[in-house]
């Protein structure tokens, strides 16, 4: 296949990207690299089958060529980034996800939108299955993101619905591992450049709140599964081991060898107290399961995290 990776020098999109081109297909990744540096596509730039097209996709762009199947990852996505521009996250969720939509149907093409756990809000049913509807504040702090990403799902339904699109929607849990950004403001990048760096490990709250933390691999195969798939969805990508917050950064801790402490903030506004996902669904339709465990996927992230110069790693500049 010949695929569109909107967002695809992001952390999980170029993850993608090397996948797909591992297993011959070719690639076109769509990037204006506002939270994904070019670096991490700099590297498939010689490689047969790759392309890249600097674009913003709330904005006009062309893919030329054959067309058959658009991944949907061009979001900001982190804290740091959606709270900062909370216009352009909207403007992704709406204007890039009707752009990308009309460009799949254009080709005859797969659409994949890449929806997140974030739409469940702070849930009030626990653990979270795809027919929970969320508990979302649309006006709170974290709103922008969350609301965009049920509109883009609503719209991808609609596309599916009114205009025949083959179009399905993934919802996706705390990913981490290799290229995540050292300041993005998520949990597991923070406490390895805290504890890499000796400084105290930021907790927020009492550290009781629960997340389930997916390796990146893990979830690149199940966005392939989905691909591959003409399934409508919604599907849960994540992992279903539940983690305090405390004990992950104790299990940085240890894989690092640091002696920092933790040191306590309150917790933000909207945070969510308990996340984990239910995936029978995707174990059943799409053969997807997780497979690396916490403290293997940590030492793996933590390893690569080592070898980097993170003073700086900020992306390009983004105007409201």
């Amino acid at each position: 296949m010949r695929v569109v990776v909107a967002g695809g020098s992001g952390f999980l999109g170029s993850h993608l990207c090397e996948a797909l081109l591992r297993r011959g297909d070719s690639v076109c990744c769509l990037d204006d690299f506002s939270s994904g540096p070019a670096a991490n596509t700099d590297p498939l730039l010689p490689l047969t089958g790759f392309d890249r097209i600097p674009c913003d996709v709330t904005a006009r762009f062309q893919v030329p060529g054959d067309v058959d199947a658009v991944v949907h990852l061009a979001s900001p996505a982190s804290p740091y980034d959606y709270r900062r521009h909370p216009l352009r996250t909207l403007a992704a969720g709406s204007r890039g996800t009707e752009n990308l939509l009309e460009l799949a149907l254009r080709h005859h093409a797969r659409f994949v939108l890449a929806s997140t756990s974030e739409i469940y809000g702070d849930p009030q049913v626990h653990p979270q299955d795809e027919d929970y509807w969320g508990h979302v504040n649309p006006v709170g702090p974290r709103s922008v993101y969350d609301e965009a990403k049920r509109f883009a799902e609503a719209l991808t339904t609609a596309y599916r619905r009114a205009e025949g699109a083959d179009a399905g929607i993934v919802r996706i849990f705390n990913t981490y591992g290799p290229r995540m950004r050292a300041h993005d403001g998520r949990v597991v990048s923070t406490f390895v450049r805290q504890a890499l760096a000796g400084e105290p490990l930021t907790v927020f709250g009492d550290g009781g709140q629960t997340r389930s933390f997916c390796y990146v691999d893990d979830l690149v195969e199940g966005l392939m599964a989905m691909l591959d798939s003409d399934l409508p969805g919604p599907f849960n990508l994540g992992n279903p081991n539940e983690r305090t917050v405390r004990e992950l950064a104790e299990l940085v801790l240890r894989i690092t060898g640091s002696n920092a402490e933790l040191r306590r903030q309150p917790l933000p506004v909207d945070d969510p107290v308990r996340r984990r996902p239910v995936i029978a669904r995707a174990r059943a339709a799409l053969g997807w399961t997780p497979r690396v465990p916490l403290e293997d996927g940590l030492r793996r992230t933590v390893a690569w995290f080592a070898t980097r110069s993170y003073e700086s790693d900020t992306c390009g500049a983004l105007s409201e």
